[in-house]
This record gives structure tokens, C-alpha cells and sequence, in this order.
């Protein structure tokens, strides 16, 4: 039993990564199929425009045949045109308008006796009391916009005792026509008194019928509710569509009645079980296919758990996006952006691994979305479009170039594939190029999750590189300011390096910030590195062999220390360490050699810490530092002095095995040799030699 226990350990010792990355996977897939929709596909695809291929079709259940969305939408938008208004009437004002009335009577009654000359006080007041209740029989309506530029036969319902009268415009008064009503009563007075009873009367009158804001709304949603969204009805048997007919605009509204009634049926608890063990296999496939990928073609990839987490939290989060829009049920599932992913995987890793992921993301959200085919093929397009945008990210700008790009690429995807589908250009849903818009727009959130995924990942993209390599950083300048030999020597070595890692393949910004950043140790004793050494004068003349050896190979350490303390990225560090392997400082150990020929050498003490390369990049950096700065000792500067320089140094490094762990092969080397021959040359400022 112990022996098992023993055994299984060692297992689980041996395997963790592998452990851990399974488990990764199993997570992830579970956590993507428990945000699903818990409903099943139909098993048919279908498109309008195009013939039915599969057997002939016959209803497998009653169901009913929905109106169309544009029906539906047609119905709705009359019902908000053409929605009677609903006023309520005040029946309380009639009341104070006759006290207020009567009140003004007594109150001008012996200041203008012309008032009621001929006239007593109670048949005046009894005349405008009388022209007041034949005004508020009809009643006069507070006028608001949406009754302003209504016309006369417009007919709205007034509320009065909890009834509704349907009358028209033309029949109420407003306050206008309410005083032009009083002028024509009292037309029959004379002038002065005419006057002044229509302006009492006048200035009393005040609106009592109400726009009623809450019961309109309320009627207008009992009719909006009451819509049918049925045209008929298909019985078990009847035959819906058969092999080989085109499928019209009502054939393609009687499937999608189908299809829908087919799904909620199949969200039943007893077919729960089956979808969600369904969707996990299917998720499952496409997360192996991009696995298996990785473990034939990116096996750096497949190796790194942070990478691989990366990856699937990318998925992750595409389908989560994805799902809950359709649970919410946004206006539409093309308003998310899904491009924002393929983006944010280029900008750390390459073309064809962004390519690979959004594939994958793609084909699992084609199980959730409504139309897969479309949204398939309209997404890859907007993918492919989006990561070619951005092969070489280097500023902010490339961003709204590429919104720019998506959002055209979206566009014409979808007008091309509604244009098979409709016929014509008349039936295109075009609200979705405005989604599409929004879509692209939302893709610049790219830029700062780049800089959040940097940190919590360590990754480090070319945006980050290409601010990394500013000479004008306050490490490159204060490098320069303390050690401008060395500066200018990394000036050099990042020229040589960068055009070597054009030509065999890898990151250029890489392997430039690289170059710019590894001899930062040097910072620490500048004097002590011929390269400073301006005044003639070496300390190493002061020192033992072993002590300027320790001197010289302790810039790499320090160069590390240095880095950290400024927040480098490690990947740049990685440089520092790299960039002299393990190899010797030749010069202090041949003098060794030479001057204490008898005496027991520690080659420790004379080695530099490593470790050796492990990419094409610090391969080729190690390359370019030792050739440059071999280049600088040379006496005569001619194509056979550069050309055996080159060959001789590369070479040693090759014999001394510096670049087995490097993806580097023989070929890569002969033409990162042809390029440094090319650029010592032109740094010299030598030309070939031609030919008598």
C-alpha cells in the first residue's frame, strides 16, 4: 500500500504541469457550457433564398407560425402613431372660475358704472355665468405637443367620472378659441360694455381638461400587449417544406417558427442532461483542436501554464460576453465586440496563433447564436481583417485604423451575405451595420487591456517595446551620461541585431530593447570597460587577473539588479543574463594562462554566470554584442579582417555550445553571418571590392 501511495506520488510529482494544464482545460470548458443557454440546437440549417437539401420536412408537433419582425413591427409602430390620447377633466374649475367670476363684478362695480349701464349687477353677472357654463360644457383642453399640430377632426377620449368620451379637437376649446367664443356672446353690447364684461370674462377663464400622461401609456400598452404574434397555426403531419423547394420569405418564416418552437421544447428538464453533455463534447473539440495545435506548432506555448491560462481565459471570457448578451437579450448579438480578442492575442503572441484562438472562439459561440452560418462567417471575416490591421502595432493610430478596418469588413460581409438571403437591398436589416459601428468603436478598450493583461500576466507587447526602446528613456540616458561608450556600443549592437532577426524570423522591437538594455550593468564602474576608457589611463593595470575578471563578468548581475530596480519586464532582463552564455573573459584568462603557466586556475572565476540563450533573440544579441565589440579592437578594417572576425567568434560560440537551448539552426547562423559581414562593412564605411 505504501509502495502505491509512494508511486502515485511520484506521479503527481512528475506530471504536475501536465496535471495542472488538464485541469485548466476541464475548468474552463465546464465554466463556458455552465454559462450556455440551457436549450438545445435544431438540427436543421437552413437559409432564405436558397433551396431545402435536406428530406422532406413534416411537423413533428403542432405549432404556431409567428409573425415576421417587420409585422410585428409595423403593427407596433401604428399603434404609437395612431394611440388615441387619453385628458382628464377638472370639473372643479367651472366652480372657481364663476366665484372668481362674480368676485370681479363687485370689485369694478363702482369704478365703471358703464359696465352696467342699461344692465343691473345680476343680469350682468348672470350673462357671463351663463357664457361660462356653455364653455365648460365642452371644456377647454391645455394644449401640449402632441395635440399641437393635430388637425380638428383629431379625436381624443376625456375622462370624466371615471368614463371616457371620445370627442373630436373640433369640439373643445382651447383658450384662444374660448375668448373668440366670449367675444361673439357680447357682440350685441355696446362697444365700452362689450369691452369690459369680455375682459372679465376673459381673464377668469382657465383650462380644465388635463393631458393624462399615465392613462395613455396605460391603454397604449394594453394594445401593444395585445398584438397577436401568430398568422396560423401548423397541425402534426402537415407536411412544411419539401427536398429540394426554395425557400420564399413565408417558407423561411414557417421554419424559424419551427426552429423556435422545436428549441423550447427541447429546454424541457428531461433533455437537459443531453444538451449540456452535448455542448461540453463540442467545446471540448474546438478547445483540443487549439491545444493540439499548440502542441505540434507552439510548443514554447504549451509549455508555459501562464501562456496556456491566458488562452483560455480569453475564451472564456469571448463566450461569457457572448451568452449573457443572449440571456439579456440585447437588440443584438453583433453589438459585442468580439474582435477585441484576436487583437489582444496579437499584441502578445503571433499572426497565427491569433488567428488559430479566434477560429476557436468562433466555432464555440456558433453553438449559442442564432444564425451560426452568418455569424460564422461574417466574425472570421471581421477577425482576420482585425488581426492583419495590427501586424506591426506600434502606436495608438493603428487602433483607429483598425476600428476603421473591422467595421468595413463587418459591413460588407453582411450586405453581401443579406443580399443572398433578401434578394435585394430593400429587406436589409441595416440597424445591424449600426451595431456593427458600435461594435468597432468598442474595440479601442483593446489598448488599455493590453496594459492590463502586461501586468498580470508579464507579457509585453509592441506598443510596450516600442516605448521601451526610446533612447530617450531616463535609463537609456542616464546610461549615456555615465557610460557613452557603452551606450553607442548598444546603439550598434541593436542595428546588428535587429536586421539579423528580420532575416531569420522573430520580433525585431525585441530583440532591440534587448540590445539597448544588456550592458546597463556597465553603469555601475564604467572605467573599468575599454569602451569608456577615454583618458588612456586602464584600472585593470592596478588589479589581478582574477579581480578584473570578476569586475568584467559582475556587470551581468548588476545589469539584472539594476533592471528589477527599474521595473524592466523580464523578458528584457532575460537578455542581461544571456548575453555572454557562460562562455570565458578570454582576455584575462589567456593572460592567466600566459603569466602563471604552472599554477591551479579556478575557469570559474573567469566565466560568466549564464545562462546561455534560450530564443532565436538573445541567440542572435549574443551574437551581435561579441562581434561588435571584437569588431572595435581590429587594426585593419577590410572584408578579410571582418570576415574571419565574424566566422571566428560565431564559431567559438557554436564549439563552446552556447546556443543548443536556442530555436536556431545552421542556416539561420550562415545569414545572421552574411548580414553582420554586410553591416561591419557599411559601419566602416568599406566598400566591395569590384571585380577587374
Amino acid at each position: 500500500m505504501k509502495k502505491q501511495i509512494a508511486q502515485l506520488f511520484s506521479f503527481f510529482r512528475d506530471k504536475h504541469s501536465e496535471i495542472y494544464k488538464i485541469g485548466l482545460v476541464l475548468i474552463c470548458i465546464s465554466a463556458i457550457v455552465y454559462f450556455f443557454p440551457r436549450e438545445g440546437k435544431f438540427k436543421y440549417e437552413f437559409q432564405k433564398g436558397k433551396p431545402w437539401l435536406s428530406q422532406d420536412l413534416i411537423a413533428p408537433f403542432d405549432f404556431a407560425i409567428n409573425k415576421k419582425y417587420q409585422e410585428i413591427q409595423s403593427e407596433q409602430s401604428q399603434i404609437q402613431q395612431n394611440s388615441k390620447l387619453y385628458f382628464k377633466s377638472n370639473n372643479d374649475v367651472l366652480k372657481e372660475v364663476e366665484k372668481e367670476l362674480e368676485n370681479k363684478f363687485d370689485s369694478v362695480w363702482n369704478i365703471n358704472k358703464s359696465l352696467i349701464k342699461n344692465d343691473s349687477k345680476e343680469k350682468s353677472i348672470e350673462k357671463g355665468l351663463k357664457i361660462l357654463n356653455e364653455i365648460y360644457k365642452k371644456g377647454i383642453v391645455q394644449v401640449n405637443d402632441k395635440i399641437e399640430n393635430k388637425g380638428t377632426d383629431y379625436s381624443i377620449f376625456i375622462l370624466k367620472d371615471n368614463f371616457a368620451v371620445e370627442v373630436e379637437l373640433l369640439d373643445i376649446y382651447t383658450i384662444q378659441t374660448a375668448y373668440k367664443y366670449v367675444a361673439r356672446e357680447l357682440k350685441d353690447d355696446t362697444l365700452e360694455r362689450n369691452i369690459n364684461k369680455m375682459l372679465l370674462i376673459q381673464n377668469v377663464l382657465k383650462q380644465n381638461v388635463f393631458y393624462d400622461d399615465e392613462t395613455t401609456e396605460k391603454f397604449k400598452s394594453e394594445q401593444l400587449n395585445n398584438i397577436s404574434l401568430t398568422l396560423d397555426m401548423k397541425q402534426k403531419g402537415e407536411r412544411i417544406i419539401s427536398r429540394g423547394d426554395l425557400i420564399d420569405e413565408d417558407k423561411f418564416n414557417m421554419l424559424q417558427s419551427l426552429k423556435t418552437e422545436y428549441i423550447n421544447q427541447l429546454g424541457n428538464n428531461t433533455h437537459y442532461f443531453f444538451i449540456r453533455g452535448g455542448q461540453f463534447v463540442l467545446v471540448a473539440l474546438c478547445i483540443l483542436m487549439l491545444m493540439t495545435f499548440l502542441f505540434l506548432f507552439r510548443k514554447d506555448i504549451i509549455a508555459d501554464n501562464q501562456k496556456i491560462f491566458f488562452m483560455l481565459v480569453i475564451l472564456f471570457t469571448v463566450s461569457l460576453m457572448c451568452s449573457v448578451s443572449i440571456q439579456l437579450k440585447i437588440e443584438s448579438v453583433y453589438i459585442m465586440p468580439f474582435c477585441i480578442f484576436p487583437v489582444l492575442v496579437r499584441s502578445f503572441f503571433d499572426t497565427r496563433i491569433a488567428l488559430f484562438t479566434h477560429l476557436t472562439s468562433v466555432l464555440i459561440l456558433s453553438l449559442i447564436v442564432a444564425n451560426p452560418f452568418e455569424f460564422v462567417f461574417i466574425q472570421i471575416i471581421g477577425g482576420i481583417f482585425a488581426i492583419f490591421s495590427i501586424i506591426n502595432m506600434r502606436n495608438r493610430s493603428q487602433l483607429f485604423f483598425s476600428v476603421a478596418i473591422i467595421f468595413s469588413a463587418y459591413s460588407i460581409a453582411y450586405i453581401g451575405i443579406s443580399s443572398i438571403q433578401e434578394g435585394s437591398l430593400q429587406n436589409i436589416e441595416w440597424q445591424n451595420i449600426t451595431w456593427f459601428a458600435i461594435s468597432s468603436v468598442l474595440t479601442l478598450f483593446a489598448y488599455p487591456l493590453i496594459y492590463v493583461f502586461e501586468k498580470l500576466f508579464g507579457f509585453i507587447s509592441d506598443v510596450s517595446l516600442m516605448e521601451l526602446s526610446d533612447i530617450n528613456s531616463p535609463l537609456l540616458r542616464e546610461l549615456a551620461l555615465k557610460a557613452p561608450g557603452t551606450f553607442q556600443h548598444s546603439l550598434q549592437v541593436a542595428s546588428l541585431a535587429e536586421e539579423a532577426i528580420l532575416k531569420i524570423g522573430g520580433i525585431p522591437l525585441l530583440v532591440r530593447a534587448g540590445a539597448l538594455y544588456h550592458d546597463i550593468g556597465k553603469m555601475e564602474m564604467p572605467m573599468y570597460f575599454i569602451e569608456n576608457q577615454f583618458t588612456g589611463v586602464n584600472p585593470h593595470d592596478e588589479l589581478g587577473y582574477e579581480e578584473s575578471a570578476s569586475i568584467i563578468t559582475g556587470h551581468v548581475s548588476k545589469g539584472v539588479e539594476i533592471a528589477k530596480a527599474n521595473s524592466l519586464p523580464d523578458i528584457i532582463i532575460d537578455f542581461i543574463r544571456t548575453h555572454h552564455g557562460t562562455t570565458k573573459t578570454q582576455f584575462f584568462y589567456q593572460s592567466f594562462l600566459k603569466n602563471f603557466p604552472g599554477e591551479e586556475i579556478h575557469e570559474a572565476l573567469f566565466q560568466y554566470p549564464g545562462p546561455i540563450p534560450f530564443s532565436k533573440e538573445t541567440a542572435v544579441l549574443m551574437m551581435a554584442d561579441t562581434v561588435e565589440a571584437a569588431s572595435r579592437s581590429l587594426k585593419k578594417y577590410d572584408i578579410e579582417t571582418i570576415d574571419s572576425l565574424v566566422e571566428r567568434i560565431i564559431d567559438a560560440q557554436i564549439k563552446e555550445n552556447q546556443f543548443i537551448n536556442s530555436d536556431i539552426t545552421f542556416k539561420n547562423i550562415s545569414s545572421i553571418k552574411k548580414i553582420f559581414k554586410k553591416k561591419l562593412l557599411n559601419m566602416y564605411h568599406l566598400r566591395i571590392e569590384y571585380p577587374k
